[in-house]
């Protein structure tokens, strides 16, 4: 019973990891691990000008992917309406 609960579990954990891992805070928190692990230069004058303005390119980055899907998603919205206001008795079967 317990090897089901198990499985169970980690079956219903494969996809929440993968929305997390694919989702902005997913992604920033990997740039940080990265970061922590030395990803920036060594150049001592440069590097917190340089580092800081990674942070804003990936913060400007993370806010067009999100305007790219909010339009996206108005683009449907709106070809749902224009569909609707187009013949609105579609639906309704011929008497």
């Amino acid at each position: 019973m317990w090897v089901l609960a198990v499985i169970l579990i980690v079956a219903l954990m494969i996809p929440v990891a993968a929305i997390l891992v694919d989702s902005p805070l997913g992604k920033s928190f990997a740039r940080r691990m990265e970061e922590g692990r030395g990803g920036g230069g060594a150049d001592g004058q440069g590097a917190p000008e340089l580092r800081d303005m990674k942070r804003k390119v990936e913060v400007l980055e993370t806010e067009v992917e999100d305007l790219n899907r909010s339009v996206a998603g108005m683009r449907e919205e709106l070809q749902f309406m224009q569909r609707l206001l187009e013949d609105p008795r579609r639906k309704k079967p011929p008497s």
